[in-house]
């Protein structure tokens, strides 16, 4: 699947969520390229309110386009600290920019050891591979 970005320095799920690290035990979470291709338009993002606790492996939101909707599973545990309030309002842009300007939420990890379980970008990009 070599059509889809998977930029170096960010962690990856099987799942197609990725983290950023963005100081001070702050995480970025976002969904990849892949997602968002195979996905098509996205219509529609539910992100949880600042202040929720959420669970590794559990899901704490969900995106829709016109073909499907998906679960966001979180990648890591901890407190919401920031929603990206610009993707709830313009859904479509996660289409358009999966990894910088399209995080869907920060935490506050809760668990420093969660990050090192997670794939980097050769092995996500290896997933890919095996997926498509």
């Amino acid at each position: 699947m070599a059509s889809s970005k998977v930029p170096e320095g960010l962690r990856y799920t099987v799942e197609h969520e990725w983290v950023r690290d963005e100081g001070d035990g702050v995480w970025s979470i976002g969904i990849t390229d892949y997602a968002q291709d195979q996905l098509g338009d996205i219509t529609f993002a539910e992100l949880p309110a600042v202040g929720t606790a959420i669970e590794r492996g559990q899901t704490f939101g969900v995106v829709e386009s016109v073909k499907t909707f998906s679960d966001l599973y979180a990648p890591l545990s901890g407190e919401v600290v920031a929603v990206n309030d610009a993707v709830v309002e313009d859904p479509a842009s996660l289409n358009e920019d999966p990894y910088d300007n399209g995080w869907l939420i920060r935490v506050r990890i809760s668990a420093a050891d969660d990050v090192s379980s997670l794939l980097d970008a050769a092995a996500y990009s290896a997933h890919l591979d095996s997926v498509s």
